[in-house]
């Protein structure tokens, strides 16, 4: 390690040359170098020691259990018993009877966070597999949760308590209700997924509620023949089992809903005739190529086999008769909320993307239906074809103005032996590897799920924040059309910054965060996975075309037109501006040292969380995104305070916190020294004689000798507006006189030649 660092102690390092007066940015670039410096080392030491720490960590239950008071978990326990070797639980005693074994959800599932960080909820589940009793151990979840009170994440977890596992493995996961706070969804999302499959897990491995672990196939497994064909004709389809059929009579719907527990579902039955098809539905697993060609037809199937990607399936579905399968009430972008297929422990609902409306179906003898539709499942989502699956059917009735109950029917599909052929034995292995590879594969699986369903469920907000960086890249690349007029360049700069902070900022909480970088830190330095990171669309998709941005134009790209926080300021700027609030310019020598605070200020957060990254979240209070952005200063008086205190600072001193105050700012300027182009022209007047720019750069970027310090300019484009201004820069306006007056001389010059003696001899001739 002492080898690596000794070359770039010694070498000199390539900074721009500095005067005696510009010194202090001199010191302001050796401070960005150090802190390269400094994040390389610890990640070299930090990496080189995190496979030790690992090895050495036992289990989340062993770390957490003396912090939970067993009383609170389950009530009447007084005593947790010792945890067992096989397996991370922990019996729950009242007295000298085990009521429950304890268990935390992250010893079993993945279960991390918004952060970056897992989130560790500690369950109680009884011999019955019913949930006892939840409580959540400890999170990470600052740019979410803050604001939110921590009594209200806790009642939301408790509340889990009555949980029916048993039922869940019956439906797959879907038994129960999901409740979502406001501001948390990503972190109550993936509290409700590893609370369901932790307790599966656990409830299977110790037998409870008569739940055991799905035996080992015994017998050739199977995979889809390529080779296998199909009839053509929907009566032998039906027959031989290809196609599986589902058909209530208006009398079977009736009588289903006599038996709910709400008898206002009885007092109001369909008073069509008992013999009336309430609903006739049919479905093929037509991504099996001999039943996609017999059932849709050659073109359908081709058009069929484009739409799915690798390792998908799909199944159609026929219906006809007083209920939809599909629903009236759907609209696009939702969610097929009456049809679940249901494989084991596997649910998959289908949303918008996932269907496709279908025209005539092939085979001969084929009945009329009213509608008929295709449905995606994705590879992600651990579907097997060759495994039996059921679609579950749900049927809703009317009993108020705004209240429904439900009853459900399902469809069970295995597909037939003539499409599977067996698949050659496997080399034997041994038992505990195959089971922790089959284990890494349904987590893996189950995670990627959880991530791509969110991603699903902001697919508005992604096409917003995909348009906004198209344009602003478009702007970046052309910026020098876009500057040839100072009032389009201010008023688009004013239009982007207003749709940064409204969209961006307080509609999606887009807000990047230092909290980021450190928990990217913390992902590197351990078990890094991009599942952790892909939980937040946005912050993703931003973070990734900052690290982009940073190559081509520094950190300005993020900073001056992508952070709500710093639109919040300029724009609050521009109208005290217009309400004629005075703009204080601070001297060049005091602002010069003013700005090396932000970098200060990152250090020491990145310093303490090398030891606490509590601590660190806890002191990252120093940025105001969650209280002026995130929670809309719909929080306690101190923070509203310190936010409205910056943006007051902000209205004599433009910008005032990201020049002298802002860590991600410092961050991302450590970087961005390592871009490779340069896109803003300077003239060889620019700083002497010329001070335009400097004096009117409003976050005094340019030093008066001329440079741009690409670590403070926030590519606002205005120094380019002057670049080419007629009425501002000297050196236009000289050449644009230089040019009048060429002009005039050439004018009066041919006027001269006219009347010369010569020329008129010449035409003589």
């Amino acid at each position: 390690m002492i080898a690596m660092i000794r070359p770039i102690l010694t070498s000199p390092i390539p900074f721009p040359r500095a005067s005696a007066a510009h010194e202090p940015a001199a010191v302001t670039g050796r401070i960005a170098a150090l802190a390269t410096l400094v994040l390389l080392t610890a990640f070299t030491i930090l990496s080189g020691s995190s496979g030790a720490h690992a090895q050495a960590a036992s289990s989340v239950l062993s770390r957490f259990i003396d912090d939970i008071a067993p009383g609170e978990l389950v009530e009447g326990a007084d005593a947790f018993g010792p945890i067992r070797e096989d397996i991370p639980v922990a019996p729950v005693m009242q007295g000298d009877e085990r009521i429950a074994w304890a268990f935390i959800a992250s010893d079993f599932v993945g279960t991390t966070g918004y952060s970056g960080k897992p989130i560790h909820t500690m369950v109680a589940v009884d011999d019955d597999a019913i949930v006892r009793g939840v409580s959540l151990v400890k999170h990470s979840e600052p740019i979410v949760l803050i604001g939110i009170p921590d009594s209200k994440i806790q009642a939301l977890a408790a509340d889990y308590a009555g949980l029916d596992l048993v039922a869940e493995a019956t439906s797959g996961g879907t038994a129960h209700d999901l409740e979502i706070i406001a501001g948390a969804t990503v972190t109550i999302m993936v509290i409700d997924d590893s609370i369901v499959r932790s307790g599966l897990k656990v409830a299977r491995q110790l037998g409870l509620g008569g739940l055991s672990a799905p035996d080992a196939p015994s017998g050739p497994r199977f995979e889809i023949d390529p080779e296998a064909t199909a009839a053509t004709d929907w009566m032998t389809l039906e027959g031989n089992g290809t196609l599986r059929r589902l058909s209530l009579d208006v009398g079977q719907v009736n009588a289903a809903f006599e038996k709910v527990e709400d008898p206002r579902a009885a007092a109001r039955p369909i008073n069509d005739p008992p013999e009336t098809t309430f609903i006739d539905m049919y479905m093929g697993l037509v991504s099996v190529p001999a039943v996609g060609e017999a059932l849709l037809g050659a073109a359908e199937h081709a058009n069929l086999q484009r739409w799915l990607d690798e390792g998908d399936h799909a199944i159609m579905i026929a219906g006809r008769g007083l209920y939809s399968f599909k629903g009236s009430g759907y609209v696009r972008g939702g969610i097929f909320d009456r049809i679940v297929l249901i494989q084991g422990d596997l649910s998959v609902r289908f949303r918008d993307r996932m269907h496709r409306r279908l025209g005539d179906i092939a085979p001969d003898g084929a009945p009329e239906f009213t509608e008929t539709d295709l449905f995606k499942i994705p590879a992600d989502t651990g579907f097997d074809p060759t495994e039996p699956f059921r679609l579950q059917l749900l049927v809703q009735r009317d009993v108020a103005a705004i209240e429904r109950v439900f009853t459900t029917f399902e469809m069970g599909y295995q597909l037939p032996d003539a499409y599977l052929r067996a698949l050659p034995a496997p080399t034997p292995a041994p038992e505990a590897s195959a089971a922790q590879a089959v284990a890494e594969q349904e987590e893996h699986a189950a995670q990627s799920a959880l991530w791509k369903r969110i991603w699903q469920d902001k697919t508005a907000e992604i096409v917003g924040l995909s348009v906004m960086l198209f344009i602003l890249t478009v702007a970046f690349f052309f910026q020098g059309f876009l500057t040839r007029s100072e009032r389009v360049t201010y008023w688009f700069r004013m239009s982007f910054l207003t749709v940064t902070l409204v969209f961006l900022g307080w509609y999606a909480n887009a807000q990047l965060s230092v909290v980021n970088l450190m928990a990217l830190f913390g992902a590197l330095t351990t078990d890094f996975s991009w599942q952790a990171f892909l939980l937040d669309p946005l912050t993703f998709i931003l973070w990734f075309a900052v690290a982009a941005a940073l190559i081509f134009w520094g950190r300005g790209a993020y900073c001056g037109w992508l952070c709500p926080f710093g639109a919040l300021q300029e724009l609050t700027n521009q109208i005290g501006r217009r309400l004629g609030i005075p703009q204080w310019t601070l001297p060049w020598g005091l602002h010069e040292r003013l700005w090396p605070l932000k970098y200060m200020i990152f250090l020491g957060l990145f310093g303490v969380s090398l030891a606490s990254i509590e601590q660190a979240e806890a002191l990252a209070e120093v940025e105001p995104f969650k209280t002026a952005i995130v929670l809309k200063f719909v929080r306690a008086w101190p923070f509203v305070a310190y936010a409205a205190a910056l943006l007051i600072a902000g209205l004599f001193v433009e910008r005032f916190y990201c020049r002298y105050l802002c860590p991600l700012g410092g961050a991302l300027a450590i970087p961005a020294r390592l871009r490779m182009f340069d896109w803003l022209k300077r003239y060889k007047e620019c700083g002497n004689p010329c001070q335009t720019c400097a004096n009117e750069c409003f976050v005094q970027a340019i030093h008066p000798t001329g440079e741009i310090n690409p670590n403070e300019c926030l590519n606002c484009m205005h120094c380019q507006v002057l670049y080419q201004s007629k009425t501002k820069c000297p050196v236009v306006i000289k050449r644009v006189r230089r040019r009048e007056t060429a002009s005039r001389g050439a004018a009066e010059a041919g006027r001269s030649i006219e009347n010369h003696p010569n020329l008129k001899e010449k035409t003589n001739v």
